[in-house]
């Protein structure tokens, strides 16, 4: 499936696009491109692709802006976004990333880091999808992923730790501070990670493992912490001090379901006085 994969390349630089095409096509993938923002929007409501290729730089219309457009469009919201970018200071990556897109690579670029990364994401999007098709059987069916006490998992396809919910029918995240919003399809693939292996420490290595599908070679841990950095603005009360995600010095991050729960039995005995 990820071999015939429909992959828009949007880039105003004609030479770079085409080293992206001669690799992508190469590998078997389907592959258009657009030199413009507003070119590879209309290109992308033409046949919807399965990934997008987005340089931040572009006259005109921006990456950024681009990535912003997809995901408040119904129809291109779910598509996942690599941006390529010569921005390299840390707040570059985390507009990008706050605005939904799955990943960065920085240029220049080793194209076989790039087709790892794609190939990397296309299959987690695959797999997202065949979680959210079959949720009653998503945690089962795997050996790794019975760490969750099925208590936490109800017949409305939610998983429940605490006051916090992840719904993966409808990616809708339900935190006590912030109420209901949808996550991004890499936000979800996180939580649902985390909270199907609660009191599990994971370092940023192990998640781009497990989560972003990467090999050792691939990905950065600040990738991680950007995306963990993100879901603690949407999340917590006070981002500073997390009460769901924690970070483990020197180890990682994890859900405590545990103070989780007794949190919560606090607060309903609370309302109940």
């Amino acid at each position: 499936m990820i071999r015939t994969s429909n992959i828009l390349i949007i880039e105003d630089d004609e030479i770079v696009a085409r080293t992206i095409e001669r690799c992508l096509r190469g590998n078997e993938f389907q592959v258009h491109m657009a030199n413009s923002g507003v070119v590879g929007l209309k290109a992308a409501h033409r046949k919807v692709p399965d990934l997008v290729i987005l340089d931040v730089i572009m006259p005109g219309m921006d990456g950024f802006t681009v990535c912003k457009e997809m995901r408040e469009d119904p129809i291109l919201k779910e598509v996942p976004i690599l941006f390529l970018t010569a921005k390299i200071k840390p707040e570059d990556a985390i507009v990008g990333l706050s605005l939904g897109a799955d990943d960065y690579l920085r240029k220049p670029f080793n194209v076989d880091e790039l087709l790892l990364r794609v190939i990397a994401i296309l299959r987690r999007t695959r797999n997202n999808t065949n979680q959210t098709a079959r949720p009653e059987t998503a945690i089962l069916t795997s050996s790794e992923q019975k760490t969750i006490p099925l208590r936490q998992w109800d017949e409305n396809h939610i998983i429940q730790i605490g006051d916090f919910s992840l719904n993966t029918r409808t990616f809708m995240f339900s935190s006590p501070a912030k109420g209901d919003f949808r996550v991004t399809p890499v936000q979800y693939a996180l939580l649902y990670h985390l909270m199907s292996h609660p009191n599990k420490i994971f370092s940023p290595s192990l998640l781009l493992e497990e989560v972003w599908d990467y090999p050792d070679t691939a990905g950065s841990a600040d990738l991680v912490r950007v995306h963990i950095k993100n879901l603690r603005e949407a999340i917590e009360e006070d981002p500073k001090e997390p009460t769901f995600i924690k970070t483990i010095k020197g180890y990682g991050y994890t859900i405590q379901a545990e103070e989780l729960e007794a949190a919560a039995h606090k607060t309903r005995k609370t309302r109940i006085r």
